[in-house]
């Protein structure tokens, strides 16, 4: 990238994708400066980033965290708000670059606050498009913002997709690494622990994240972001398991070529290339060495044992409000299991209950995806209250 100064506001600063991206803001501090750092409300950690980043603004989601952080930030006179109005208001503060890094729904108002004010945005954040895809693809239309993936799998496809030649491409294949339960049976998921669903093989990922990557949630939801980001109709979007994580994922052309991304499993790099953009970065850390890795595999997901990828084609399919339920009903899920409320194999079942409750309503609006995530996460939780009465 060149010599220029770019201003960063980090959104979810203190979870894992936040964390890198800190961490390789302060590699390079004579290219950037901080405008904000926002996170929900981890403040020993949130104040430790900003004694050092220096950010003009600082901000917590949790109201009552402001008086904590008040406290650890005094006398530094770097500004201080909290709640989530002030999060959105962090979004559009006058910043070049944005890191879209909260995870859930939660990440939807601010991530479009940045985007209609024309910003660079790292999107981290795939239930953003996952909610309201259709949306804020119009809104990042019509205000002239750059959107850059930062999962590993759609910045792989940003890397190897001929834009120019969009009409020669004939799929895309997202790799999934299947998780910890790759190889259980259904009788040996049912009984898996939280601690066993957050032990991801390959990536350090908060834990919501890694319960998705375990129920293969996660690549349903990316599907839905690849359709959105990329403009491929569901049945030219394939999944493909490839334990190793290199193949962070590839694109298919008509003539037979498919080219592919290759990196370690390391957060940093598709980050990086996003917050250089379109220049890339350094990035700290160990090579690809493909001699020491030897073998790559692949095998196609089982629709049986990961129910989930079917239901995410599904919910696509049929569009309108359904993919902004399955989102919001598979975070109130998620988080009833880590709760240890209900099990493992719950989380889809409740999901897909959810999903043919409510139906398909067309959204027009961020106000009908609000309420749409509002009653699916009502039914949702009436329907966790049944499995542990």
């Amino acid at each position: 990238m060149s010599n220029e100064m770019r201003t960063v506001t980090i959104l979810g600063s203190t979870g894992s994708v936040g964390s890198n991206t800190v961490e390789l803001v302060e590699r390079e501090p004579e290219r950037f400066s901080v405008e904000a750092l926002v996170a929900n409300r981890n403040v020993v950690k949130l104040a430790e980033q900003a004694k050092r980043l220096r950010p003009r603004l600082v901000v917590v989601a949790q109201d009552s965290a402001y008086g904590p952080l008040k406290d650890a930030l005094a006398g530094s006179g770097i500004e201080i708000a909290a709640g989530a109005d002030a999060v959105v208001d962090a979004a559009a503060r006058p910043a070049d670059w944005v890191m879209a890094a909260i995870v859930g729904a939660a990440g939807l108002k601010p991530t479009l606050a940045a985007i209609q004010r024309g910003a660079m945005i790292g999107l981290a954040n795939k239930e953003t498009l996952v909610c309201a895809g259709s949306l804020v693809m119009a809104e990042v239309e019509r205000c002239g913002a750059t959107v850059i993936p930062v999962d590993s799998e759609h910045s792989a496809v940003f890397q190897v997709l001929d834009t120019a030649q969009r009409d020669r491409i004939d799929k895309i294949i997202l790799t999934a690494s299947g998780g910890p339960f790759r190889t259980f049976t259904a009788e040996m998921m049912a009984a898996v622990t939280p601690e066993q669903a957050v032990a991801h093989p390959n990536w350090d990922m908060g834990a919501k994240i890694s319960v998705d990557s375990a129920s293969m949630m996660n690549k349903g939801l990316e599907l839905i972001e690849a359709y959105h980001l990329f403009g491929l109709p569901e049945d030219r979007i394939d999944i493909l398991v490839h334990p190793q994580s290199v193949v962070h994922s590839m694109v298919s052309y008509v003539d037979g070529s498919v080219l592919a991304q290759l990196g370690t499993p390391d957060m940093r790099t598709p980050i990086s290339l996003a917050l250089g953009w379109p220049k890339r970065m350094a990035v700290p850390g160990q090579a690809l060495d493909l001699a020491q890795v030897g073998t790559l595999t692949f095998e196609a997901p089982d629709p049986i044992r990961f129910p989930a990828l079917r239901l995410a084609r599904d919910v696509l399919r049929k569009g309108g409000a359904a993919p902004t339920i399955l989102n919001a009903a598979n975070e109130v899920a998620v988080q009833a299991f880590l709760d240890r409320k209900i099990g493992f194999l719950d989380i889809v079942r409740l999901v897909e209950q959810v999903v043919a409750t409510l139906g398909d309503a067309p959204l027009n609006s961020l106000e009908d995806v609000l309420i749409c995530d509002t009653q699916a996460r009502r039914v949702a939780g009436e329907l966790v209250v049944r499995i542990t009465q």
